[in-house]
């Protein structure tokens, strides 16, 4: 919905206001409405707005009650606030104005840090408390909203990107080494708090940071994901049956609340999945007319097709949607990416990264906000890693993961990676902790919870708020609803695995879908140039690892970046992605990022 930075100086000078300004400026595609700022001596905050709920300007922000003494920047939606509306009037409190935001300033100065637990959406907020000189910062449970900071010289800077902080300046190009063994285990993924670089970090979904003007500061987790069954009497369904009329239920609020909460009409991003094409049919059911989708397709590889027009068309022509349809072809993708890179956050090399930035320049012209079918995999089981992990009841879990998931073995990314940067197994040591963690009663339960509150965050879910907001485009996922999420982690892991995964989804979309799109093989945003790299891409690629500036920064050993461009069809992940793209894509982000500076 917007973009958010601020900054707290702890050594009695005053806020820079001119850094401010530059982050502001790095931030206005994520808010192109409407601009503000805020300061007061130590403290200063920035807001970019995109206009979704309450257009008027009584939502403009920085927010500012004087009379409960409080400053409020805020990214994101609030599904609940009606609600919370309501009973904050209970008790007293009055509104001069018609959207979330000024209901999330008044639940803080109403029950404090407990506020964040009564929220219902996605969400990342600063809160200035004028009285007390103190700092509320807080993000949402699944982190769908972005929260990056960093520390230096006596002051801490708070924003929505990474770029804005490096506009701001102050962030050095140290590459942090534990981050960089994360980034090629996990799929580009680097879990809270650590990024890429050593200056930036993030706030951990379902947490929070109060800080104080002298510089102390107090975090607290909020929010954490029961992955029990529960015992007899837990009011929780029994019978297969109840468990999908249960998940039909709370998936059908969600993706109504969604709709229902905005001021402007509301698409759906359709890839011809079953997820995103059973989010149609939902909002179909709840009488919704008029419904724009919006799918994008690519060029066809000899191993790979690169659209799901075939499925997305079905669905278009079951519900009579108003449909958009977009093919790219291959030269466009080369001449675009390095747009795409400069929308990155942090590095991504999902290949559907630059299929989504493609898309959402198309659709912003269309609309402000669509739903999205991000998250179903990760909460009902539908990627093929997962059967595979539960089908094997006995060894490590870690083990299990490590086989069927991590995209490199720690000794070959000791062989990838420079020596300064070699160390321990981090990835290994790190999942281990996670899988531990009380609160699942099965592996595969500790592995889903794993991926949904953490893998999904800084993968799919970074990914998507990155390059829809990148045009001014908000993107939301009801399967990531808490509500929904909290119900479906206590399912039964063997009734989410059923027929390949997702059985429950399947089970709602019978009859309701056309079977085609059912039953078809489980597929991915495909960009099959980035996944099968060859011709100009090649060379593409080769340039980037090339380079000088490669060469200089010498975070890869050159025999392995040989390897791979020597035959990189023959170097792909378990999960299949190109490993050639994942070493290109972290060096050319870097140079996009920082060199350019």
């Amino acid at each position: 919905m917007c973009g958010i930075c601020g900054e707290l100086r702890f050594d009695g000078a005053p806020a820079d206001l001119g850094a401010i300004a530059r982050m502001m400026e790095r931030l206005q595609p994520r808010g192109p409405d409407h601009g503000g700022s805020y300061g007061d001596g130590a403290l200063a905050l920035g807001h970019r707005r995109l206009s979704i709920i309450d257009l008027s300007a009584r939502s403009n922000q920085p927010m500012v009650d004087p009379g409960l003494g409080l400053a409020l920047v805020f990214n994101g939606t609030i599904y609940n606030h009606p609600e919370l509306r309501r009973e904050l009037r209970d008790r007293g409190y009055s509104f001069f104005s018609d959207g979330d935001t000024e209901v999330i300033l008044k639940a803080w100065h109403a029950w404090g840090e407990g506020c964040v637990e009564r929220l219902h959406g996605m969400f990342a907020f600063a809160i200035w408390d004028t009285n007390r000189h103190q700092l509320f910062l807080a993000r949402d449970r699944f982190g769908i909203k972005p929260l990056y900071w960093s520390e230096a010289n006596g002051r801490l800077r708070f924003a929505s990107t990474t770029q804005a902080l490096v506009a701001a300046g102050g962030v050095g190009d140290g590459i942090d080494p534990v981050a960089l063994h994360h980034l090629f285990t996990l799929h580009a993924v680097v879990p809270a708090p650590r990024t890429i670089l050593s200056d930036i970090r993030k706030l951990p979904p379902a947490h929070w940071l109060r800080i104080d003007a002298d510089g102390r500061r107090t975090e607290q987790r909020y929010w954490q994901l029961d992955a029990t069954r529960g015992a007899s009497g837990s009011g929780l369904p029994t019978r297969d049956d109840e468990w999908i009329e249960a998940i039909h239920d709370a998936l059908e609020t969600a993706v109504r609340k969604r709709r229902e909460i905005a001021d402007v009409p509301v698409g759906v991003l359709l890839s011809g999945g079953l997820d995103s094409s059973l989010l149609v049919a939902l909002l179909a059911e709840h009488g919704v007319s008029d419904l724009h989708t919006f799918s994008v397709g690519f060029e066809d590889t000899p191993e790979e097709a690169g659209s799901e027009f075939e499925y997305s068309d079905q669905v278009v022509a079951h519900f009579g949607t108003r449909h958009h349809r977009f093919r790219v072809a291959n030269d466009e993708v080369l001449r675009r990416l390095p747009e795409a890179v400069d929308a990155m956050t942090e590095p991504m090399f999902g290949q559907d990264a630059v299929a989504f930035y493609l898309l959402a320049e198309q659709v912003s012209r269309e609309t402000k906000v669509v739903q999205s079918g991000q998250g179903a995999d990760e909460v009902f089981g539908g990627y093929f890693w997962y059967p595979r992990i539960a089908a094997e009841t006995e060894g490590d879990p870690v083990e299990r993961v490590r086989r069927h998931y991590f995209d490199r073995d720690h000794e070959e990314y000791l062989r990838m990676v420079a020596p300064a940067y070699a160390g321990p197994d981090h990835t290994g040591a790190y999942v281990a902790e996670r899988l531990a963690e009380p609160g699942a009663d099965e592996v595969i339960n500790a592995v889903l919870r794993l991926d949904v509150t953490t893998l999904i965050v800084d993968d799919p879910v970074k990914r998507v708020d990155n390059m829809t907001m990148a045009w001014g485009l908000e993107a939301r996922v009801p399967f990531l609803d808490h509500q929904l999420v909290e119900l479906a982690a206590r399912c039964p892991p063997a009734l989410r695995l059923r027929e390949g995964g997702k059985y429950p989804l399947k089970a709602i979309a019978r009859g309701r879908l056309p079977d085609a799109v059912i039953d078809r093989p489980k597929g991915y945003f495909p960009m099959p140039a980035l996944k099968y790299v060859r011709g100009a891409f090649l060379d593409f690629m080769r340039d980037i690892l090339n380079a000088q500036a490669c060469r200089e920064r010498g975070l890869y050993q050159r025999e392995y970046i040989d390897r791979l461009l020597d035959a990189p069809d023959q170097h792909h992940t378990r999960i299949q992605g190109s490993k050639l793209w994942h070493v290109a894509l972290l060096e050319y982000w870097l140079q996009r990022h920082l060199d350019r500076r």
